[in-house]
This record gives C-alpha cells, sequence and structure tokens, in this order.
C-alpha cells in the first residue's frame, strides 16, 4: 500500500500518525520454511541485509510483515545513502521498522482496520535488536509533526485509523507529508564535465507523463568524488545512442544519453510552472522504484502547457529583467535566467534570491564597511575583476565613502551596502561575494575584530586545515579569549577575535603575528607563516596574519563565493571543527535552514572587545 503526499500536517482523532522513515521499504514474508524478504519491485533484500534476515528466522509465528530498512549514522540519525553502501560497511547499524501486518497463522488481515492489524502484530512480532514494531500516536499530528522537524527525521506518515490495507495502491487513507521537497526521477544521461571535476557533470532528469518521457531539470550537485565515480561505472552499462526524449532538452555541455531504467531521489526548492526542478541535489539511487512509476498526473500537465501558451513575450521579458522597489529604491534586476554557476544551474536570479532571504543576518556584517566588489558578470568560469572605486554609474541612492590611498595617492570612492536594494544592486552587477573592510565608518583606523586566515596549499587537506584550527583555539583559550570560527567558503577557514575598535590596525596585526607564531610553533610540520609564494613550502598552511591592515577584505559570514557548488562562508561553533567536516557542507541550497536553526553564531564578533594586554601578559606567563 503506497501513500499520497501532502502539504500539511493536522490533527484528527481518526487518524493515527508515524515517524516516516527514510529507507527501503521491505515487506517480511514468513509464511514459508525460508523466510522471503524483498523489496517493493521484488528485488531480494535477502544477501543484502543479512543482519535482518537473521533476525527473521527468530520469529515465533508464521507472517508477512511490511516495514522499512533504516541505517543509521554515529548521531543515531535515519540515513537513506548509508543504506546504499551496506556492501562496504557490513558493521553499519541497521533496523527494520514493521508497520503493517498482511498475513497471521494462515489469515489474511488485510481487510482489518489499520489500528486491529497493528494490536494483532505488536502480539505476534518478537522485536530483536534489529527487528522494532513501528509505534504510532493517535490524534495529535501538528505536535508530532513538529517533534519530528525538531529532530531533524525526513516528515510523517498519517493514516486513517479504519483504513485497509489496500496492495499497489496509492490511497488517501495514507499520506506522507514531509519537510523538505523530495522526489524520483530518471536519469535520462549526463553531461561531460568541466574544470577539475571527473566522471559526469550533470544528470538529465526525466518523469513520464501519459507514458511520454518528458524532461524536468538536471542536477550537478550531491556527490563525491566516491558517489560519482560508482554512478558513472553504472550509467556506462546503459549508454544509447539517441536521446530518450521526443523533445530532446537544451542543455549547455554535450551529453551522453542512457536507457531511462535508473531512478534516483532528489531534493529541490521548488518546481518552475513548465514542470522543471529547481535547485536539484541528489540524494542517492532508488533501487526500490521502477522507472513506469515515475510520473507526473497529466491534469498538472495540461494546465501548465495551456499557461505556457497563452503567456506572451512580454511575460518571457520581465522574467529575465524586472524592477523592484526594496527600501523604498527601485532596483532594476536584469538578465536574471543568467547562469551563473554552469555546473550548478544557479541563475543570477537564484544569487539575487539567496541574498535576499539571508538580508537580515549578513547586513549587520557589511554596514558602513568600504567593500571590494569581486564581480563575475559572467559567471564564475569567466574572467572576473576587483572594482574598488564606485565609479560614475552607480544611481545616487548608493551610500559611497572617499577613503585616502596611499599606494595609489588618490581617494577611492568606496561603495558600502547598509540594505536590501544594495545588496540586490551589486549583486545584479555580478557581486557573488561580499568582501567588507575589518573596520567600520565612522572610525576607519580601529578594526572591529582581528582575523587569522588559515590559507592551505593545493597539497593540504580540509582535514589538516581542521587540526590547524583547533590548534588556534587551544592557543586562544590558553589566554582566555573566546575565538569565532567560520569556513571561508573555499578551501580554508577564518577565525574572527573581536576588538571592538579599541585598537589600530598594526596593533593587532602585530597581536595577530603573535598568536600565529604560537600556532606555528606547535604544528611546524603543516603550517608556515612565510609569506612570499616563491619561498612557501607547498605543502604547508599559510597562517595569514596580514588580513589585519587597512583595505585588507575578507568574504563576510554568509557570503556565497564564486566556487563550484556555489558554497557559503558558515559560522561554526567549535564542536562542529572536528575532521570530516566539508567547505561544500554549507551550500546556496542549505546555508538558510542552517542559519535559521543555529541562530547568528557570529553576533559577539560585532560585540566588546577583548582585552589586548591582559592576553599578551597571559601569553608571557604562559612561556
Amino acid at each position: 500500500m503506497l501513500a499520497k503526499s501532502s502539504e500539511k500536517a493536522f490533527d484528527d482523532e481518526d487518524w493515527v500518525f508515524e515517524i516516516k522513515w527514510d529507507g527501503y521499504r521491505a515487506i517480511a514474508d514468513l509464511s514459508h520454511t525460508h523466510p522471503l524478504f524483498y523489496s517493493r519491485n521484488g528485488i531480494s533484500f535477502l544477501s543484502k541485509f543479512e543482519k535482518v534476515t537473521k533476525d527473521l528466522e527468530q520469529q515465533q509465528h508464521k507472517m508477512v510483515l511490511d516495514g522499512e530498512i533504516v541505517a543509521y549514522d554515529e548521531h543515531g540519525k535515519p540515513n537513506f545513502q548509508l543504506l546504499q553502501q551496506i556492501g562496504d560497511n557490513p558493521d553499519l547499524a541497521l533496523t527494520y521498522q514493521v508497520f503493517d501486518l498482511l498475513w497471521l497463522n494462515g489469515h489474511s488481515t488485510e481487510d482489518l482496520s489499520l489500528l486491529q492489524r497493528k494490536e494483532l502484530l505488536k502480539e505476534a512480532l518478537t522485536e530483536t535488536d534489529i527487528i522494532k514494531y513501528c509505534d504510532h500516536i493517535l490524534e495529535n499530528g501538528l505536535a508530532f509533526f513538529n517533534q519530528m522537524k525538531k529532530m531533524k527525521l525526513e516528515g510523517m506518515i498519517a493514516k486513517k485509523a479504519d483504513s485497509l490495507y489496500i496492495e499497489n495502491h496509492r490511497s488517501p487513507d495514507w499520506l506522507k507529508i514531509k519537510f523538505t521537497n523530495t522526489d524520483e526521477a530518471i536519469i535520462c544521461g549526463f553531461t561531460e564535465p568541466r574544470g577539475s571535476r571527473k566522471s559526469f557533470g550533470a544528470l538529465i532528469l526525466g518523469k513520464y507523463i501519459d507514458g511520454q518521457l518528458i524532461y524536468c531539470g538536471h542536477t550537478g550537485t550531491g556527490f563525491n568524488n566516491e558517489s560519482l565515480q560508482q554512478l558513472y561505472g553504472r550509467l556506462q552499462k546503459l549508454i544509447i545512442k539517441t536521446s530518450p526524449f521526443e523533445t530532446v532538452p537544451k542543455t549547455n555541455m554535450p551529453v551522453t544519453w542512457t536507457k531511462p531504467e535508473l531512478v534516483c531521489e532528489i531534493k529541490y526548492s521548488e518546481i518552475t510552472k513548465d514542470g522543471i526542478y529547481r535547485h536539484p541535489v541528489f540524494v542517492a539511487i532508488r533501487e526500490d522504484k521502477e522507472p513506469e512509476e515515475i510520473t507526473i498526473s497529466p491534469i498538472n500537465v495540461k494546465s501548465k502547457e495551456m499557461k505556457s501558451k497563452t503567456s506572451s513575450k512580454k511575460t518571457e521579458n520581465t522574467e529575465k529583467e524586472k524592477e523592484i522597489t526594496l527600501d523604498k529604491h527601485k532596483v532594476k534586476l536584469t538578465n536574471q535566467d543568467k547562469i551563473y554557476f554552469p555546473k550548478d544551474e544557479i541563475t543570477k536570479g537564484d544569487v539575487i534570491e539567496y541574498y535576499q532571504s539571508v538580508a537580515s543576518y549578513i547586513l549587520p556584517y557589511l554596514k558602513n564597511r568600504p567593500l571590494s566588489l569581486n564581480r563575475f558578470p559572467n559567471g564564475i568560469e569567466e574572467q572576473g575583476f576587483y572594482q574598488k572605486d564606485a565609479g560614475d554609474h552607480m544611481p545616487d541612492w548608493i551610500k559611497t565613502t572617499k577613503v585616502y590611498s596611499e599606494s595609489n595617492d588618490k581617494y577611492i570612492d568606496y561603495v558600502y551596502c547598509n540594505d536590501k536594494a544594495t545588496l540586490a544592486y551589486l549583486n545584479n552587477l555580478g557581486c557573488i561575494d561580499l568582501n567588507p573592510w575589518n573596520s567600520a565608518l565612522p572610525d576607519l583606523e580601529h578594526p572591529d575584530y582581528l582575523v587569522l586566515d588559515l590559507d592551505p596549499s593545493k597539497k593540504n587537506s580540509f582535514d589538516d586545515v581542521i587540526e590547524t584550527a583547533l590548534q588556534v583555539n587551544e592557543v586562544l583559550n590558553s589566554v582566555k579569549i573566546k575565538g569565532y570560527c567560520k569556513t571561508s567558503g573555499s578551501t580554508g577557514i577564518h577565525i574572527y577575535i573581536p576588538m571592538g575598535g579599541k585598537y589600530d590596525f598594526d596593533q593587532v596585526k602585530d597581536f595577530a603575528h603573535i598568536l600565529m607564531k604560537q600556532v606555528n610553533e606547535k604544528l611546524p610540520k603543516i603550517t608556515t607563516l612565510e609569506r612570499s609564494l616563491q619561498k612557501r613550502d607547498d605543502k604547508k598552511i599559510y597562517l595569514d596574519y596580514l588580513q589585519n591592515r587597512t583595505g585588507q577584505t575578507l568574504a563576510s559570514a554568509y557570503s556565497l563565493r564564486p566556487k563550484e557548488g556555489a558554497s557559503v562562508s558558515m559560522p561554526l561553533e567549535w564542536d562542529e571543527v572536528k575532521p570530516g567536516l566539508k567547505p561544500t557542507d554549507f551550500t546556496i541550497d542549505n546555508a538558510l535552514e542552517i542559519i535559521k536553526e543555529k541562530g547568528d553564531l557570529f553576533k559577539p564578533v560585532l560585540g566588546k572587545g577583548i582585552d589586548m594586554m591582559k592576553a599578551l601578559e597571559l601569553l608571557q606567563h604562559g612561556d
């Protein structure tokens, strides 16, 4: 029996609510001498999940069970991707969560109500470490749903308490209510990789509508090197010469077409009017789903077709170019569908939308701070350029400040960004990341914070950077200073110390140098203070304290970075800084969710500064 998707949780005394497990649906048939254990489409799970099979033999009754095989990560959270690696990881923590009973000791139970079936199941099932009875709660769906959300589970299943069990039927008596939008799609081909990426660039996705395969987007994110290679290996066996679509979709890169046989699960932000996924992220291959099942209801599509036929040329232009009003200023946005991140299919419009969604978090770190504009008007794979001087073309409502530059012997008119309108305007110019000064108006001589920038060579792993960051934190703890850490969004880590505008740039830079010397003494094998690239050991992390000079800029907290994957510079709690963390864990797709959940971890950076003299005294005593 299958569940229909539903948007909202609800309370109802005639319904029961269960956890929506993120795993493989599996039937255990114990009606014969030897157990059968198989997926919805009849693939045997006996050898793949031996742990479960062994425990099925301990059952006392002859019965047919319905449930879900669930794998857990080290935090005890269900993790679908781990299930797929069961072959490489036989010690994986697994359970078979049994939620229904279809047959017991010679009698079908499918015509009994759900609650009667579950009563019998509870009596008949012998629970083990691996085989568990999946309980439910009555009536209170809303509170249960919120609890699932807190626990970061996938969602919940709502079932009508008196529902009968109807096989192979997607019934409105069972509803699945999820927190994130996930869907299944058929892999119909893959594009060539670009840059340093191996195997393939993106998967071309499709679905069936009235028996016809229709394109519904493509995804190049959600993979690591290992999953890329594994999937690439499987796709090699499915390559065909011509497109499986009747209407061949346009792509930026050459495509290798494949038989539409593999089904994958994706996460996405929304579905566009013409049925295309926005920001799709690959989750996993679904061995338990057949391509024929992956359909779109024709009703939605017909209305979409009608809409797209009646839309005039005029509306198409407004999508590409539009004028919006923010903070009482009119901002003209151009070429909204221009691709900024080719491999990730992320457009200029997506970048603007991201910054507007995090505006309340990022603006405090930009306010009154001169910016170096790092512009990529043609996307991250084309040449970008730095712009410091605002020039004559900025609208008159954009705030600027004149700062004398000794090296250029002239005044530079720096832009600063205090509102959503300026943010959108700068993104529209191609500013993908935002790089503020360490000091703010009216006092540009005294930085608000000190920055320790851990800058790895190409030969360092991110785990090396993490080890160095933890060493920095030890040094800071030894002098009773609290440092605040964020990923750079690229390959490094930045650690900020609040200074409260009490010291000038030279004092702050010298203090940073002293701290970095301590770190270098503790980790001489993987760190260096050598500034010159020619002289620097190319296997070491550069401990850059020179970011603490007038006019130096670093990507702000919550800034996007012009890197494949659209990573975000994300503040971290120190207990998150441990091996296995990756800068790519935080992207345009999940950043807002993470920020909302953690709150603004960086707030203290702009707060009361440290007492530098006290810290220096403690350092001397420590020596």
